[in-house]
């Protein structure tokens, strides 16, 4: 391939990148991503919810560890994005989300399995509900296909990408940059100016 086919290609690759993502503002408005429900965690001191990243770009990947894709292309992703990004703006989010298998895919297994793989960023178990014994609770929330599944959140908390299956170092990359380089918008009035007089609200003020 001679330097110029290459950077043709590259340029149409970053055009055709470009759409994936949707604005170029991040828009602080009511279209958040579902809240993650786990059972527990490994990695991390406590529970981490979305609620708390506010302000950071997320990378959310959903896993099983005996989905070979998964340990051969997802996890390692994963662990190069969180050994790459500042973890003060962009947090790697592992969820170990069993949809089969259940009896060998405990947190016991998971633990060991963690372990050795030396596996860094924090994970959470999807949450199952006992009384249904369906899809775990996120799995559905989220409406995956499968695993691995790769989910991007924006600074607002708006989900902005989600792709079942594998993407490239260079899509990923490129998608997390451009969400790192939005500012966040508030469309939301500040109701607290009008708490000082029972005439006005967001609306206006009345007679």
């Amino acid at each position: 391939m001679t330097k110029e086919k290459g950077l043709t290609t590259i340029a149409a690759r970053s055009s055709s990148l470009e759409q994936i993502m949707l604005d170029t503002t991040t828009t602080n408005h009511e279209s958040l991503a579902p809240e993650l429900q786990t059972s527990g965690w490994l990695n991390t001191s406590g529970s981490i919810t979305l609620a708390s990243l506010l302000g950071k770009v997320v990378v959310l990947h959903s896993f099983q560890m005996l989905c070979p894709g998964c340990v051969q292309v997802g996890i390692p992703q994963a662990q190069r994005i969180y050994e790459e990004f500042d973890p003060e703006q962009v947090a790697v989010i592992g969820l170990h989300t069993v949809f089969e298998h259940h009896s060998v895919m405990g947190r016991d297994a998971l633990e060991v399995f963690v372990h050795e793989y030396r596996i860094r960023f924090p994970i959470g178990i999807d949450k199952h509900d006992d009384q249904q014994q369906r899809l775990p609770l996120t799995m559905h929330a989220y409406q995956m296909q499968g695993t691995p599944t790769l989910i991007l959140i924006d600074k607002a908390g708006q989900l902005r990408l989600h792709k079942f299956g594998h993407i490239s170092d260079l899509t990923l990359g490129f998608s997390i940059g451009t969400l790192l380089s939005e500012k966040i918008v508030s469309t939301e009035t500040p109701k607290e100016i009008f708490s000082n007089d029972a005439n006005c609200d967001e609306n206006g003020c009345r007679l």
